[in-house]
Formats: structure tokens, sequence, C-alpha cells
């Protein structure tokens, strides 16, 4: 076929193509309810229906569908994505739909910086292009062991209590539920209070409205759209890392709203002291609260969230039944990394079982889910690879891992390594264990134990094995 440059046209060829390649499942899922849009600066834009959506895509697919989409297009333009809450000005119909209750003056067409709630009946809709998810909730976040302290204070703020802490910055691995916590100190701190003004945003759209209004000389109306507000919240601060005007605006806006005595709710991948590209001031003030984590989940709570999550496609009627226990328990062996990993995997099945899920054996999740869940024809993970992958991302010999070596800079990354082996092959223990220099099963035992352990307890360990099982998958 030639090149083309209609949008329209070049998205329909390179989305068959890329569900020839995904799969049915995730291109059910995400990119079938998406479309391409051109914006007023003629980009063109992937409008997700949901941020969840949008992040999939962004992490799973953009590379490749801008491969295909270059292979086409005869006016080389690149595609970015986003979810439809944040282009209300790319698309007509949602521009005149979502009341701009607190944007920066920017010509053409801005985006707003943070929308606000309002107390009328399009506050919901307001709320939506502020990049708020309703479905992120107190009512659908699931309790467990390693976030019982955060969700206890995230409602104490929520209630906007007196006498509390001031910022709280909750921190932890990415994907186990700090995204959820913000948004649903944002809806329930609302609901308590319709004529409060509380503004949700995520550093990154900090960013680059901060930016585009100090190019369009705008920077009074930006500082104003925050330091107005009765509740801020900002979510992945970590991102404001070594963008020292931004971090300088950043300083500023929490000073005076502090001053005021106005809430401050933050969050990042780490605790504010391990945030070493923010400068020594901004830091100081980042922890100058409360420091709250939210650590890796163990296994009952992320059977718990996918049986959770499963229950929420029920009532949208995309799922009919419950799955079986032992069904929950593969899904969550199948993904070991984040809760939103875990999360992507149930909408996967749920798309692909529809009305049979109640029916589903775990033989049958494997057939059906062999190449859906992982994006493409599922390919085998081996022993000799998961040990290559690992020596690497600790600096370490392959060799290493089968000596006799015992100290920690040894140890524990060859238990990784077992815990890994245990996860992403069908080798036994004693396969394992002869695999690892003869030793014997019950220490291959004990090492993924050790691990399944530090997972919940250890957030440099719940990384570790995150980004390892991210590069092992390709």
């Amino acid at each position: 076929m030639g090149q083309m440059t209609d949008p329209d046209r070049i998205w329909t060829e390179a989305a068959d193509r890329l569900k020839a390649e995904i799969g049915d499942g995730p291109y059910s899922s995400y990119i079938a309810p998406s479309a391409v849009r051109v914006d007023g600066q003629g980009n063109l834009i992937l409008v997700t229906p949901t941020a969840y959506a949008r992040d999939w895509v962004r992490q799973n697919a953009l590379r490749r569908m801008n491969e295909l989409w270059l292979g086409l297009d005869g006016l080389s333009r690149r595609l970015d994505v986003r979810c439809r809450a944040e282009v209300g000005s790319v698309l007509p119909s949602s521009a005149r739909e979502v009341p701009r209750l607190n944007s920066i003056s920017t010509a053409p067409a801005p985006a707003p910086v943070a929308t606000t709630f309002a107390a009328s009946a399009d506050g919901a809709r307001a709320v939506r292009a502020a990049g708020l998810q309703e479905r992120l909730t107190f009512d659908t976040f699931v309790e467990g062991h390693g976030n019982a302290f955060a969700l206890a204070i995230a409602k104490q703020v929520a209630s906007w209590a007196d006498g509390h802490f001031n910022p709280v910055f909750f921190c932890g691995p990415y994907g186990y539920g700090k995204t959820h916590l913000l948004n649903a100190i944002a809806w329930e701190a609302q609901r308590l209070r319709p004529d409060a003004k509380v503004v949700y945003l995520t550093a990154e759209r900090f960013l680059s409205t901060f930016v585009r209004a100090m190019q369009d000389r705008s920077t009074a109306a930006f500082k104003e759209s925050l330091r107005s507000a009765d509740m801020l919240l900002i979510d992945d601060v970590q991102f404001v890392g070594g963008k020292a005007s931004t971090q300088e605006e950043l300083l500023n806006t929490l000073t005076s709203l502090i001053e005021d005595g106005k809430r401050i709710v933050l969050s990042a991948d780490r605790a504010p002291v391990a945030l070493t590209d923010i400068e020594p001031r901004l830091r100081s003030h980042l922890a100058a609260g409360l420091t709250c984590p939210v650590e890796a989940a163990d296994r009952t709570l992320k059977v718990a969230v996918a049986q959770n999550r499963l229950r929420s496609l029920a009532k949208l009627g995309v799922v009919a039944g419950e799955a079986r226990p032992e069904v929950l328990e593969h899904l969550v062996e199948r993904t070991p990394g984040s809760m939103r990993e875990l999360e992507g995997a149930v909408n996967t099945l749920a798309a692909v079982a529809g009305s049979r899920l109640a029916t589903l054996t775990v033989e049958d999740v494997q057939s059906l889910l062999g190449t859906a869940m992982r994006g493409g024809p599922e390919r085998r993970i081996t022993v000799d690879e998961i040990q290559k992958t690992v020596s690497e991302h600790f600096n370490l010999k392959q060799a290493d891992l089968l000596s006799e070596r015992r100290t920690r800079a040894i140890a524990r990354p060859r238990q990784i390594a077992m815990y890994l082996c245990k996860q992403h092959t069908t080798r036994s223990y004693p396969d394992i264990g002869r695999r690892f220099g003869g030793r014997d099963h019950t220490t291959v035992l004990h090492g993924v134990r050790k691990i399944e352990e530090l997972l919940t307890q250890d957030e440099q360990i719940a990384r570790d094995v995150e980004a390892l099982t991210r590069k092992l998958r390709g």
C-alpha cells in the first residue's frame, strides 16, 4: 500500500496491523476505544477513554504504533497519546461539554492547569477534565497490610480534620495505589465541602502548564489558579526533579499555601530525602509534614484487588459471574510486578472471558491469555536468561550466582534470580537448585519465600523485581 495523508485512513490501517501483533484482548481493551484527533497546532493525538488506557498504550504500544504510522504517513508525522480528560480542546464536543473552571489564558485553546470541582451539576464532568478517575474512590480501594496506614491517613486528610500534618507525602513503588489515594482524597474532600476549591494535577501537568504560561506571559494566572486552592494534590512529584524554574515555582506555591493554612497532598515513587534531583530547600518542604509509605502488596491483597476489579467490571456488564479462586491465584502469579500490571491482566481476562468467566479453569486461562497477556506470541524465558539478566542488573558475573559465595551482595540477587525462575519457568525447585551450582531444593524454596516476604517489606527489592520482570518480558 502506498503512503497516505488522511489520519483516519492511516489509523485504520495501523490499528489493524497492531491488532495482529498484540492480540484481540489488549486491542479490544485499549486500542479499539481510542481515536486519532488533530489538535490546534496540527499535532496528531491518539485519544484514549481513560488515563489508565493512556498509560498502558504509552508503556506497551506507542513506540510500535509510531513505527507503523511513520511507515504509512506521507507527511512523516508522529503520534502522541493522551486521555480524553486531557484533550477537551482537541475534541469540539468535549470542549463544549466540559466547563473550564480554572484555566489559564493561553492561546489557542489551552488545556486547564487543573480543573477544580464545582458544586453545580456540571461538577462531575469538570472533575474528569482534571484527570481524576471516577472509579478511584475510597469505596474501590482495597485495604491490606502494606497500605492500611496510608489509607487511614488519606481518609483523615479528606475529612478536612484540623491539627494534622501538612503536607502529607505518600511514597512507594510504582503502581501500588498512590494515585488511587490522591483521587479518593479529592473526591471525598469535595463531597464534604462542595464550596471548597480542590485542585488535582500531575507533576507532568504542573510542569507543562507552567512552561506554557511562561511562554505566553501568563504566569500570574497560573500562580493564582494554584495559590487560591483550599486543597492542592500533586501526583508523581519526582518528575519536577532537575528543572530549576519549576522547582522554584512549586516551592513558592507550597510556601504560600502552607502559610495560608491550606491543605497539600503529594506523592512520589520515593521518600522526600531520596529525591536527589530536587534541590534541598524544596526537598525540606516536602519532608516537613508526614511522609507516609504505600508498600508493595502481598499475595492476599493482590488476589483481593483482582476480585474487586472483576466485580466492578461485572457491574458494567463486561463479565458475568465470579472467577474461581485458583484462576485469581494464577493471574497473581503471572503478574509479579505492580498492581497496575495485575489490573491490566484482569482487564484482559474480562475482555476475553465475558459471560464465561465463572466456568474458566486455570488451563482455559492459560490458553486464552497465552498471547494476550504478553502482547504477542508467548516467549519462553530460560533459567540462563534470568541469571544473565539478574547478573547485569546487579553488576555481577553470572558465575557469582552459581558460586558458593554467601555475601549479601551476591546472596540476595541469587535469591531474586531463584524467585524469578519459579515465576517465569516451569522448572521444579530441585531443577532450579541444580542450575544454581547444585544447590538443594530446600535452599531454593527458602530463597523464593524470602523474596516473597521482602516484596511486601523492602521497597528497593520490589523495584528490582519489577524492573527485572519488565526486562525479561522484553
